[in-house]
């Protein structure tokens, strides 16, 4: 994005999911209508290849083509960042010099998803993939989701020792995320996610703003404007519109993928698709999907 500029950043984010066709490959076509859909609901961000993007099941080539795709069809409108998943150094290193290539604004760093170290051994990991790129860094911290993170005081340490770790993508309850704003003093920009929950909470205690999948992403813009412009009661009227649906969908990754990709595709008019392996959605989970989408009707066009 022309002019970007890290400290600027704040908002209601959107991270893509990954959506496939019925061949359980990456729909190009949906994937940029999933954007449009972003932007024409007024994000004040993209981000792609986290936990929503499934990057676990994309290879290296198609979390690539992912990079090149969200780049090209956000075309500068608003700053994208890229999630960096890769088991090793080198292989994050291949993505992080590829997303910069491609004009990301910002890269989220991830913690390998092999094996459990200790914070030290996580610690020289990102400061080692951190040392090989000029760009703005966050450290995406989602130990009950990831099964691995950092402590508050780790991140300090961390971002001390590499002046590019300029952010954290949380995903955690509004206490944790209060305490990490505390050891860091306030001087780490923090986003949080988890679907939502908590929304104006996080703004309450000093987030930046929420990184969020796309289901209901147009009433968390519309929460967190009014919100900004201290108009309370309606910022609490577009998070109990999204609430139901956010509280159905956030009870573990894998039922997001499931059923908040499909409540996404409901608003959208997009038929839905799995690669495998895959939580497979039930006739109650179906009815439940479509009872909320009703509820909150179709994107804004």
């Amino acid at each position: 994005m022309k002019d970007f500029q890290i400290d600027d950043l704040h908002g209601i984010h959107a991270i893509l999911y990954a959506l496939f066709d019925e061949r359980e490959k990456l729909d190009r076509a949906a994937m940029r209508r999933q954007v449009e859909i972003c932007l024409e609901s007024g994000v004040h961000g993209m981000a792609a290849l986290g936990l929503a993007t499934e990057a676990s099941k994309l290879d290296e080539a198609e979390r690539m083509t992912v990079m090149d795709w969200v780049i090209e069809d956000t075309a500068g409108r608003v700053p994208v960042a890229l999630t960096i998943f890769g088991a090793s150094v080198e292989e994050q290193v291949r993505q992080v010099r590829h997303a910069a290539t491609a004009g990301a604004d910002w890269l989220i760093l991830q913690p390998p998803m092999v094996g459990q170290y200790s914070a030290a051994e996580y610690i020289r990991f990102f400061g080692r993939v951190a040392e090989k790129t000029d760009l703005p860094l966050a450290i995406q911290n989602a130990p009950a989701l990831m099964g691995r993170g950092l402590t508050a005081a780790d991140i300090h340490d961390l971002v001390r020792q590499h002046p590019n770790i300029r952010l954290v993508k949380g995903e955690g309850p509004v206490v944790d995320i209060a305490h990490l704003i505390e050891v860091t003093e306030g001087r780490l920009p923090v986003f949080n996610g988890r679907a939502g929950l908590e929304l104006l909470e996080n703004l309450r205690i000093g987030c930046r703003g929420l990184i969020l999948a796309p289901d209901s992403i147009d009433y968390a813009v519309r929460a967190y404007e009014f919100f900004c412009d201290g108009w309370d009661e309606h910022a609490e009227e577009e998070y109990r519109r999204m609430l139901p649906g956010v509280v159905f969908t956030m009870q573990g990754i894998e039922t997001l993928l499931c059923y908040g990709k499909r409540l996404f595709g409901e608003r959208a008019g997009m038929a839905i698709h799995d690669r495998g392996p895959a939580l497979r959605p039930t006739e109650v989970g179906i009815a439940m999907v479509r009872r909320y989408a009703a509820a909150l009707g179709g994107f804004p066009e």
